[in-house]
């Protein structure tokens, strides 16, 4: 029964990972990789404006 014990902890992991995998996967593009798109966009867009205006601020 020693061996059931010491297979256990790995098989639990390597099925938790197999399922972080697919959702990873299934995830990508779709209905809202619109969204997530314009999403990143408009953050990029804040820090780059927040960027300049603290560099017009310096000069």
């Amino acid at each position: 029964m020693d061996y059931v014990s010491a297979l256990v902890p790995p098989i639990v992991m390597a099925v938790f990972f197999i399922g972080v995998i697919r959702v990873i996967v299934k995830t990508q593009g779709g209905a809202n990789k619109a969204k997530e798109d314009a999403a990143v966009d408009a953050v990029l867009a804040r820090a780059e404006g927040a960027r300049q205006t603290s560099a017009k601020g310096d000069g």
